[in-house]
């Protein structure tokens, strides 16, 4: 993935080039791709993928703070502890197991016999969360007891790939748990993560891009907040949450208060996991970003200067946000967990539980 190019059709590695690698394959492009799939996968995923959604046995687990997480998760018939490895999947802001790029990785899971399990962050798998809090792009401390919680319960160490916000947040957990992350993971991967928080929002807030991805998250951020603000009446600015019109504005009205954060700026400054790269020695990180990706800049991308020894940085010039298409039109996005799956399995280790 490291030397990654769109196919032509697609191709391009300018604005254009990388807002079409974002978009189609999201809309478009299939999870799967078109060989290599075995008789059990085409029976147990494909048809349901073509209708957008993957059989997933749902969990509800208890937060220690009394509120609940949803969790999906595919096990293969037979699948037994410490015989085959756990991959964990955190999706992106406003994403969820079926999202596109978490059916992909669930394909590529289920062919090579590994259990496969998607916590949703609170209020994504389509129930609003019982607590005033929501989710954030630092909430390492939430990662943490999920890990915890699948390592119990499937064994491990695990395999461990966070998305855009998910990856951010697992790099974030990496940097808290130091020495002892190696002892819960046996790898982390982050792809397209929006590793300087401050830079991605002022991406996404200016141009095409706050017309387009902005408008988009905020049309499923604001009814939620604005059903938080009626449970529990007084918990927000309702006038400011009315208000915003960006990611900034939304994080000053409710990521910022919900979370104990004085402002938009603090909350970046605090949450963003590219200044902790440096110290990143124990648990092996892969850190996978296309340089045309519309959501990060290029130039706020780390060097290898930036990173400690156990970071491994990819950095192809295609890619887009999440993107990554392959094949003939309209294509399939299975040569992302192809390529960074695969890499998580060079690491991954027996159970120890």
């Amino acid at each position: 993935m490291q030397h990654y190019r769109a196919p032509f059709w697609m191709a391009g590695s300018g604005p254009l080039g990388g807002h079409l690698q974002t978009i189609w394959p999201a809309l478009f492009s299939r999870a799967h791709g078109p060989d290599g799939a075995t008789a059990n996968e085409a029976q147990a995923l494909r048809p349901s993928d073509r209708a957008g959604k993957l059989p997933y046995a749902r969990q509800r687990w208890e937060s220690p703070d009394g509120d609940f997480i949803d969790v999906d998760a595919l096990i293969p018939a037979g699948w037994q502890m410490g015989r085959a490895p756990v991959l964990v999947l955190f999706h992106g802001l406003e994403g969820s197991s079926q999202s596109h790029y978490a059916r992909a990785f669930a394909h590529w899971a289920h062919e090579r016999g590994w259990a496969y399990v998607v916590p949703h962050f609170r209020g994504c798998s389509g129930e609003l969360n019982q607590a005033p809090r929501f989710y954030h792009s630092g909430d390492f401390e939430e990662i943490d007891w999920i890990l915890r919680r699948v390592a119990l319960q499937w064994g491990g160490p695990l395999s461990v790939v966070g998305v855009s916000l998910g990856g951010n947040a697992l790099l974030r957990w990496a940097q808290e748990a130091g020495s002892t992350a190696t002892s819960i993971a046996s790898a982390v991967a982050a792809v397209c993560a929006p590793l300087d928080l401050a830079a991605a929002g002022q991406a996404i807030g200016s141009g095409f891009n706050r017309l387009s991805y902005n408008r988009m998250f905020l049309q499923t951020l604001k009814p939620k907040a604005l059903a938080k603000l009626d449970r529990y009446p007084g918990l927000l600015d309702r006038q400011a949450l009315m208000a915003c019109q960006d990611l900034y504005a939304y994080d000053n009205a409710v990521t910022a208060p919900l979370h104990g954060f004085a402002n938009t700026e603090d909350y970046w400054q605090r949450c963003s996991s590219k200044p902790g790269l440096r110290a990143m020695k124990d648990v092996p990180a892969l850190v996978l970003n296309a340089l045309n990706d519309p959501f990060v800049p290029a130039w706020s991308l780390p060097g290898q200067q930036d990173v400690g020894s156990a970071v491994t940085l990819w950095q192809p010039a295609h890619g887009g946000h999440v993107g990554f298409p392959a094949g003939k039109p309209p294509g399939h996005v299975a040569a992302l967990p192809e390529s960074v799956a695969s890499w998580l399995a060079q690491h991954a280790k027996p159970s120890t539980l």
